[in-house]
């Protein structure tokens, strides 16, 4: 059994901030992650993706993106910069060990992996909220001839190029697929089950998140009320372009929902120009046509659904899972914080940015780890 002041889980974004703010605590740690490389999820990411928050407030601690990195790096800068962060803070993961069970044995916590076991006095899981993709399931799917994959399979539009494509959901994720499925010359639609909120990704030249960083004092709603007669003015009625509203405002979405609105990066104009058509929720498939709840018909040769991920991680930590209820909300706000030495850092979506927000958890969660030792060991 390998011991160890703090054991890290995942050496993607999280992990690697983790473990750069705990050596600068002086903070000994191990960490892990189940594939062979880091920053595994942005690796696999489709080719067209693009960070959605400007590199000012996406950079972790101790590190800015390079000055040639354009305001919104792509997927291969992302990788690069990682990259780079490691070499520089000479963090060693320990590859290909998947957590297996996580358990608090007197007080320590005891990990199992498919290789060795781990003790340690802290933990931090930083998997991300993003770890197992949602099954899709839909009815009559099973006589539908084409391809059918979850987002996380999707690699490039040049795939389905002269293919009618449906992409099922309306995130941030489905939009990109669907304006890259444009781009390389296929014909996407969106199905779209559920309301939505829009932001436009800049206001002016100037980032969204920098503006919403200005709003974070203010409650969601009233920021939601100043802002609504800007999005208005910028998207118009989206419910003429096949969308529903959101009852409440993008703010109130991250706090109610925890989930982050669409960050407007060209789609609303691709539907506006018929470019990507927009259908309602699926009733059932036959063959290889969908039909829509509507009583609308059209036949696909593909299926692309970005239908979003589970959290996998209370699979595997034998604690109270009413514990996990809070994650949605933001660290300061989670009232389970390093107890009994357990952290979570990357899980809590807020309006200013996600990288941002697991900067400072990765921050604070080092801050209290270091504490909590240095306080056991002079006593």
């Amino acid at each position: 059994m390998k011991q160890t002041n703090t054991l890290i889980i995942g050496a993607s974004i999280s992990g690697l901030a983790s473990a750069a703010c705990l050596q600068k605590h002086g903070i000994k740690y191990i960490i892990i992650e189940k594939q062979s490389q880091v920053a595994a999820p942005w690796r696999n990411h489709y080719q067209r993706l693009h960070l959605h928050t400007n590199k000012r407030i996406s950079n972790l601690p101790y590190k800015k993106f390079n000055n040639t990195i354009p305001r919104y790096p792509s997927r291969k800068q992302v990788v690069d910069y990682l990259e780079d962060y490691q070499k520089e803070f000479n963090i060693n993961p320990v590859f290909n060990t998947e957590a297996k069970s996580i358990k608090r044995i007197n007080d320590y916590w005891i990990t199992k992996t498919n290789n060795e076991t781990y003790q340690s006095e802290y933990i931090i899981i930083a998997t991300g909220p993003y770890g197992k993709a949602k099954p899709i399931n839909l009815k009559g799917m099973e006589t539908f001839s084409g391809k059918i994959v979850h987002s996380y399979q999707y690699k490039t539009g040049k795939d389905f190029k002269g293919q009618n494509v449906l992409v099922i959901g309306f995130g941030n994720s489905a939009c990109e697929i669907a304006m890259d499925l444009y781009e390389q010359g296929a014909v996407p639609s969106m199905a779209v089950r559920s309301p939505v909120n829009i932001i436009p990704r800049d206001i002016l030249g100037i980032p969204i998140l920098e503006i919403s960083l200005l709003m974070s004092r203010l409650s969601s709603r009233t920021a939601d009320k100043l802002n609504a007669p800007l999005l208005r003015l910028m998207f118009g009625d989206i419910t003429k372009l096949g969308l529903r509203k959101m009852p409440y405002g993008p703010f109130e979405e991250i706090e109610k929902d925890g989930k982050i609105p669409v960050l407007d990066i060209g789609a609303i104009k691709h539907i506006r120009k018929g470019h990507i058509k927009i259908y309602g929720d699926i009733d059932h498939i036959e063959n290889n046509t969908v039909y829509f709840s509507d009583g609308t018909q059209k036949e696909f040769d593909a299926i692309v659904g970005a239908i979003g991920y589970y959290r996998d991680y209370a699979e595997i930590i034998d604690v109270d899972k009413s514990r996990f209820d809070d994650l949605k909300f933001n660290i300061n706000k989670q009232k389970y914080f390093g107890e009994n030495g357990l952290y979570f850092c990357g899980f809590w979506i807020n309006s200013t940015g996600q990288i941002r927000e697991i900067s400072l958890d990765a921050q604070k969660i080092a801050k209290d780890i270091s504490c909590n030792f240095y306080s056991n060991y002079n006593g």
